[in-house]
């Protein structure tokens, strides 16, 4: 995996966080990861599609993703109901959309899929034939883990 795909991620998810959470943003140790691994809870998937072809995976507990939801939208949230969900989703979007813009800037092709939020316990995500780069961010409100899997197109 070449880190001309990941970095414009990792550097979206700083910029971003940054901005809509007012919180200090810190990064945690970087690893890989080939195999399956259990989500933590609420998670949104975006393909990718173009250039390379894979998934970027925002990746974090329910707690993490309530209190994020609530400051995004000023006001106490303590279910994943709809609203929750769709502000999640919305800030895959801001992520993946600054990303791939800063990707398009350097000559790289993609397309995205609309986000997919899933939920629940006992859940992991199978990364068939691609290893999967997993920045983890540690926020005051918990952590959130950046999961890439791309691959250049053959």
């Amino acid at each position: 995996m070449r880190v001309e795909y990941i970095n414009p991620f990792v550097e979206a998810a700083f910029n971003v966080l940054r901005e809509v959470l007012d919180d200090e943003v810190k990064r945690g140790e970087l690893y890989l990861k080939s195999t399956s691994q259990p989500v933590l809870g609420v998670a949104v998937i975006v393909g990718l599609t173009g250039d390379v072809e894979g998934r970027v995976l925002f990746d974090m507990k329910r707690d993490t993703a309530l209190a994020i939801a609530s400051e995004m939208n000023g006001e106490e949230l303590a279910t994943m109901d709809d609203l929750a969900k769709a502000t999640i989703s919305e800030l895959a979007n801001m992520i993946t959309g600054q990303a791939v813009t800063k990707l398009h800037d350097l000559g790289f092709k993609f397309d995205l899929t609309p986000p997919a939020i899933i939920t629940g316990e006992n859940m992991e995500v199978s990364n068939t034939g691609v290893e999967a780069l997993i920045v983890p961010v540690e926020l005051k409100s918990g952590k959130l883990e950046i999961n890439v899997a791309v691959r250049e197109r053959t």
